[in-house]
């Protein structure tokens, strides 16, 4: 299948669009708003979250650091406990990098234009296109999921848009949609016709203003498209967390390198191939840290926790071990961890893993 060639579906399509969205669209704080800094925030914040899920972090963001100043500003950390629990952490240290490259090469103003705003870290097309619109008023189409999945059901577009190569044919389409004088508007009214109507699963296809002109409605192919090909399976991890404790202070160290998680904090860690980690294994870790237990007892670990990233599953447990004296500044250093109180533990950005730990 390739776009529908039916001269009467675009202007039907986009007429349609702009008269569905005034009485569909839900009532969020970003569509009050032309400052291209809050439309940026929240574009960020929704990158692969529902709104549920990221309106409450738009309005802590946004009252924490009402202005691009305000975040560039921020210590890493801070941000990065701001952000805890959402996810995708790469993704919030982008953003404060992307606010310090606003206030440090652009005199804190966003770019004005699609192609200004691509030269910001972090920036892509979709984000690119929806402050352009959405603040400037330029003519360039969005292209996120909900766009993907209205346009290949509306237009029978059957290219798999797990290509990278299937944008082309996309980006050609939504840009002979979008119109001149309502570009905004336009690209906020079909990713939330994607959002509310036609969804993933279930669309309202019987009350649905596109069905007289849907390829996948007439031709029974709803369910089949988008086409989207399958991600590898997510590998499982197996996390043995040691959490060192001497008298009221708790050992943690922040996570470097290309892992996920970086920049958060957890405990010293030992990952295996089995979910199981034996009890000599433990007391030679501790020893390996430079640590001595106040017991020759190793208490048995807590029932695992799970969490499920994008391509991996991880499985943690978590073993309880008091010190007899505190950790030397050698050991320290060579294991980057550090002694916390536990007032202390609470301001650090943690990943929810941990976060569910210490919470239980």
């Amino acid at each position: 299948m390739t776009p529908s060639s039916s001269s009467a579906a675009h202007p039907f399509f986009s007429r349609a669009l702009l008269a569905w969205y005034p009485r569909h669209r839900r009532d969020l704080p970003w569509r009050h708003t032309r400052d291209p800094y809050a439309i940026w925030l929240s574009e960020v914040i929704l990158q692969q979250t529902r709104v549920k899920q990221g309106l409450p972090y738009y309005l802590d963001f946004i009252t924490t650091y009402p202005t691009v100043h305000d975040l560039a500003a921020a210590p890493e950390d801070e941000v990065l406990r701001h952000w805890q629990g959402l996810g995708y952490y790469s993704r919030a240290r982008n953003m404060h990098h992307t606010a310090q490259q606003v206030v440090r090469e652009f005199e804190g103003q966003f770019p004005g234009t699609y192609a200004g705003l691509l030269q910001l870290r972090g920036v892509g097309q979709y984000t690119a296109a929806a402050i352009a619109s959405f603040a400037y008023d330029e003519k360039v189409a969005v292209l996120d999921g909900n766009v993907f999945r209205v346009l290949a059901r509306v237009f029978g577009i059957s290219a798999d848009i797990a290509v990278p190569a299937s944008r082309k044919v996309f980006q050609q389409l939504a840009d002979t949609l979008i119109p001149a004088d309502a570009p905004a508007e336009f690209n906020q009214a079909i990713m939330e016709f994607g959002a509310i109507q036609c969804t993933p699963l279930k669309p309202d296809c019987l009350f649905c203003p596109l069905q007289s002109e849907c390829y996948a409605f007439q031709h029974g192919l709803v369910a089949e498209l988008p086409v989207k090909s399958k991600a590898k399976a997510a590998r499982t991890r197996y996390f043995h967390y040691l959490v060192l404790r001497h008298a009221d202070r708790i050992y943690m160290r922040k996570r470097t390198g290309k892992d996920i998680w970086q920049g958060l904090y957890d405990f010293a860690l030992t990952e295996t191939e089995l979910p199981e980690l034996a009890a000599h294994l433990i007391l030679d870790q501790v020893e390996a840290l430079g640590g001595k237990l106040a017991t020759d007892r190793v208490e048995e670990p807590t029932p695992a926790f799970r969490q499920v990233l994008s391509h991996q599953k991880l499985e943690a447990r978590f073993h309880s071990l008091w010190l007899q004296e505190p950790l030397s500044s050698a050991s320290l250093s060579a294991s980057g961890l550090a002694a916390f109180s536990a007032e202390e533990v609470e301001q650090l950005p943690k990943p929810l893993l941990i976060t569910n730990y210490i919470g239980k």
